[in-house]
């Protein structure tokens, strides 16, 4: 699949009446999330809501996202995934979509691409991003999820970017699903709801190139940790430690 397919029309016919929310964790990204923001808005007649949520910010995160139109949930700063498990709780949409707060010269093709194939085709439930990396990146993905999907998880190996931060699904899909709550939190969502729609309600769409913030290596060790951490648990290793601390599937609160 590719994001052309769905141009903004295409999209907004396809709704139905059902509700779409974007829903964006940040945290230190006030030199980008507004400018996403901002874009996002120009999508009206196909996002009804953007939630930022705020994963304990020291800087101007929040006012930025507010400003540019979001709202804005705060958050205890307990990492991305409990960050996204909360967007699930703070959104309204029947559809959800999410994406990382750090994108630079950010597309509003993003947020299409990842709905529309959930609005004009009834049989899938989940859709993960695919994507170019012009200026480098992605060395957890190549160093270390691949090789351990390859050998561990090969039915998510055909993803081409099993750690990208740009999804979307049916909230009743999403509130099926745990989310563990550190970096580990992409992963472990496409495994889990490839387990739950099987191979045919999961989809990828290529949304064409991606750039965003590199982070310095000694940034990267802990996401590294993380990551293992969940792909080690859904091959169903024992780990020493115990099992990653994830949220609960929403669903299981009685809301």
């Amino acid at each position: 699949m590719q994001s052309r397919d769905y141009p903004a029309g295409r999209v907004a016919a396809a709704k139905g009446g059902r509700s779409v929310s974007v829903c964006l964790p940040a945290r230190d990204e006030e030199e980008t999330v507004g400018e996403i923001v901002a874009r996002i808005t120009e999508l009206e007649g196909v996002v009804d809501e953007i939630v930022v949520v705020d994963d304990g910010s020291t800087d101007a995160t929040a006012e930025r996202a507010a400003a540019a139109g979001a709202v804005v949930v705060r958050s205890a700063g307990r990492g991305k995934g409990d960050a996204l498990w909360r967007s699930v709780l703070a959104s309204k949409g029947d559809v959800l979509a999410f994406c990382d707060a750090d994108l630079r010269h950010f597309d509003n093709r993003f947020v299409l691409g990842l709905v529309g194939p959930l609005l004009a085709d009834g049989r899938l439930g989940f859709v993960k991003a695919s994507y170019a990396r012009p200026h480098g990146g992605g060395r957890v993905t190549e160093l270390l999820a691949r090789p351990l999907i390859d050998l561990l998880l090969p039915e998510v190996a055909r993803f081409d970017q099993p750690l990208a931060g740009e999804f979307a699904g049916r909230r009743h899909v999403l509130e099926a699903l745990p989310f563990v709550e550190g970096y580990g939190v992409d992963l472990g969502l496409l495994v889990d709801a490839v387990r739950l729609l099987g191979h045919d309600g999961v989809a990828q769409v290529d949304l064409g190139e991606r750039h965003h913030r590199n982070r310095p290596l000694a940034e990267l060790a802990p996401q590294a940790r993380e990551v293992a951490a969940v792909a080690l648990d859904r091959a169903g290793v024992e780990l020493a430690g115990g099992p990653p601390r994830q949220r609960p599937p929403v669903s299981s609160l009685g809301r």
